[in-house]
């Protein structure tokens, strides 16, 4: 599985909108407002890089509102919280 980071510019008056839209966009897992730079993070899954080049520009660019994107192909996860869900499995209480 490939997970690809979509960073994403909006116009100010579209952001709620264009955020939901882009969540139900199939091959979209999770949708971040943030502050900084960028307005919103799109996180990807998909199987193929295929499937990532047509959902950036084939519909995320599409979404009314979008200005931008940068998006970061992902190359491995490293995660705390991973490793101790891992660890904890049967000791919930």
């Amino acid at each position: 599985m490939i997970t690809a980071f979509v960073l994403i510019r909006t116009a100010a008056e579209r952001l709620t909108e264009a955020a939901q839209e882009i969540a139900d966009i199939d091959g979209v897992t999770e949708v971040y407002s943030c502050a900084g730079d960028v307005d919103l993070i799109a996180m990807i899954r998909a199987s193929e890089h295929e499937r990532i080049a047509e959902i950036v520009p084939g519909a995320i660019n599409k979404v009314e509102g979008v200005l931008d994107t940068d998006t970061h192909i992902a190359f491995r996860s490293y995660s705390k919280l991973d490793t101790e869900a891992t660890f904890s499995i049967g000791l919930e209480s």
